[in-house]
């Protein structure tokens, strides 16, 4: 592993400083019910129906991306089974899924590893993003977020209720499910399926470099008036808005490079 994997990985425990930056003060009723970030994001995430296949490919998908498996490391499909309880057939179903993502790669005779984190892919990724971001933002606020309102809006009032306790992982998974949220919302099957997967392969940046970046609290709340616009149907604040932060995240990254 890597220090700056193994950094990465440390520090996404670590609570992110309380006060560190000014917190919204106009917080819904509804954040007061108790639901943590954490919570409310395994909510998001595992839905009811799922598979066996689809439940072993939502927990290595978020540890392949949170990095918790590290960056060129092996994976055996003994302890994967146990890891996440389902069998080999089910496994090696989403392990297909997940090289599909480039999340993961398997050699002849060698085995299956998880994908190297490669930083010159910043520019291709950020251009693929700089176009289908605002799209799927536009496409969401004219339905003003379709099925996924109902997720939309509680995703919303967990963000406004980031508090600056949370944990760097809790808001990364936080930050995960506002991206997947909103690519749903935009109501294409095509469209949610590529920014998934770019989602991860940018989230995996993040978590690599995430001790020089700057405070996530302030990145995954750039998302409040994105969703706001959303929700209201105002298609060219959300196109911009969305436009926006792609362009932070891609300056943030290349200054600490």
């Amino acid at each position: 592993m890597s220090e700056a994997t193994s950094a990465a990985r440390t520090t996404m425990e670590e609570p992110v400083a309380a006060g560190a930056t000014g917190a919204d003060s106009t917080v819904p009723e509804a954040t007061t019910a108790g639901a943590t970030v954490a919570q409310a994001a395994t909510a998001v995430r595992a839905p009811a129906d799922e598979t066996l296949a689809d439940r072993a490919y939502r927990i290595l998908r978020d540890r392949l991306v949170l990095l918790e498996i590290a960056p060129g490391e092996p994976l055996s499909e003994t302890i994967l089974s146990e890891e996440t309880g389902v069998g080999r057939t089910p496994l090696r179903e989403a392990l297909k899924r997940l090289e599909a993502d480039h999340l993961v790669v398997t050699y002849p005779r060698r085995g299956t590893f998880a994908t190297a984190v490669d930083l010159t892919d910043l520019a291709e990724i950020s251009d693929i993003r700089g176009a289908l971001v605002p799209l799927a933002a536009r496409r969401a606020a004219a339905v003003r977020g379709g099925d996924a309102a109902e997720d939309l809006r509680a995703v919303l009032v967990q963000v406004r209720a980031i508090t600056g306790e949370e944990s760097r992982r809790d808001l990364m998974e936080l930050d995960l499910d506002v991206h997947r949220i909103i690519d749903r919302a935009a109501s294409s099957p095509y469209l949610e399926e590529t920014l998934v997967r770019l989602d991860g392969l940018v989230t995996r940046l993040w978590c690599l470099l995430i001790d020089r970046l700057p405070v996530m609290r302030d990145h995954i709340r750039e998302h409040i008036p994105l969703m706001e616009a959303i929700l209201s149907g105002d298609e060219g604040v959300a196109e911009e808005l969305a436009h926006e932060h792609v362009r932070h995240f891609d300056t943030a990254v290349r200054a600490v490079l």
